[in-house]
């Protein structure tokens, strides 16, 4: 095992400087004319709120899902918050989500004063999957949020026959998954419904916050539409001041729409570079870095490169010393953090145990290889005296 970190031989920083966790530029740059061009139409029209450029990029994300609908929202929390009271869920209903995952799935849930029932994931993909969502069902129970974590989607298959069985809704909280697929579904498209964060550093990210909710159901989406909008109802002559249902404002900025359509037209190309990167990480890490493990029939969109290190915290520490970034997602488990302990079901091990070892390498579509073969030589040498977990899952 590890001799610390005063036994580690230290290695020279390359000449050609740091490796990013994640740079945002090349992909600006890509979209940037169009985005000018789209912003300086807008500017022109004084329609800085809905119009016609919020409507194609919705028409344009439904299409690209596989969704009837898709309605715009601010931001990625609260497509979930619309989507659970647009789907009747509150008081009383107990909803299973996996501990792992960023705290605004669990958060939406407490804010429509439901139940969060925590459960733990398979160790080798971090994934919920049927059995835990078995184990966990009771009586209060009314949904599921299955999420599609670090661009992976779990099982829908078994997920979708474990919700029919037992008369539960099925939502995705797919924030990390744009263009991912089941089967070559892609993810939003198999639940009621499908939550997206369009934050800048998501495959489709935005220049600043957005997000969206897709869903095939007409009634679902007009409820998100009204309540996103302060309860206005659709179509109505006199609908600026006739409110219909409690809502909230949540708009989608058209400036953020004219953004995403712009960046939506390169998704699928830039989602093909993230596993350029992600096949040449799984051919030179070294065993002691094992990346998480890709199920059969899920084609991941590689928003996050995660593998499981031993001595997590000295390994992360070394390697921002040669320059290299990283990031964990997430070094506390939702079951742990404070405002979320009066629902915590105690221990979820494979939960902890992978929080105490999990770390994100430098992942984006122009990661150049040299930089990618960089961070794993520097692993290579900086766990050199760790002992691998064991075999390494393949693909």
């Amino acid at each position: 095992m590890s001799a610390g970190v005063a036994a580690m031989a230290p290695i020279p920083v390359p000449p050609f400087g740091s490796v990013p966790f994640l740079d945002l530029g090349t992909t600006t740059a890509v979209v940037a004319t169009e985005v000018r061009v789209g912003w300086e139409k807008v500017i022109a029209s004084n329609r800085f709120v809905g119009g016609e450029e919020v409507k194609t990029f919705e028409d344009e994300w439904a299409e690209y899902c596989g969704t009837e609908y898709a309605v715009g929202v601010g931001n990625g929390t609260d497509a979930l918050v619309l989507a659970l009271r647009a789907l009747e869920l509150g008081p009383g209903d107990e909803i299973i989500v996996p501990a792992n995952t960023f705290v605004a799935t669990v958060e939406a849930i407490v804010l429509v004063g439901a139940t969060p029932r925590f459960v733990d994931v398979a160790l080798d993909t971090g994934l919920m999957g049927a059995a835990e969502v078995e184990a966990a069902v009771s009586d209060r129970t009314r949904a599921i949020i299955a999420v599609h974590l670090f661009g992976q989607l779990t099982d829908m298959d078994a997920l979708g026959r474990c919700a029919t069985q037992h008369g539960l809704v099925l939502i995705e909280d797919a924030a990390q998954a744009h263009g991912a697929t089941w089967r070559g579904i892609r993810a939003g498209s198999f639940g009621a419904v499908g939550c997206f964060s369009f934050y800048p550093g998501k495959n489709l990210g935005a220049f600043g916050d957005a997000g969206a909710v897709v869903t095939s159901d007409e009634g679902i989406a007009e409820r998100i539409r009204s309540m996103r909008d302060h309860g206005r109802p659709g179509g109505a002559e006199d609908r600026h001041y006739n409110h219909v249902r409690i809502g909230t404002n949540s708009r989608l900025d058209t400036v953020q729409a004219v953004t995403l359509s712009a960046k939506l037209r390169h998704l699928d190309h830039w989602n093909a570079d993230r596993h350029r990167v992600a096949r040449l990480y799984a051919e030179e890490l070294p065993s002691t870095a094992v990346p998480l493990r890709q199920l059969e029939h899920s084609h991941s969109a590689y928003h996050l490169m995660v593998v499981r290190v031993p001595d997590r915290d000295r390994v992360r520490a070394e390697l921002a010393a040669l320059g290299i970034g990283s990031g964990i997602h997430y070094p506390t488990p939702c079951h742990q953090l404070e405002p979320y302990l009066h629902w915590s079901p105690g221990e979820l091990p494979n939960v902890e145990t992978l929080a105490g070892q999990i770390l994100s390498l430098p992942m984006y579509p122009s990661l150049p290889d040299t930089d990618v073969l960089r961070v794993c030589e520097a692993l290579s040498h900086i766990t050199a005296d760790l002992e691998p977990f064991g075999d390494r899952p393949g693909e």
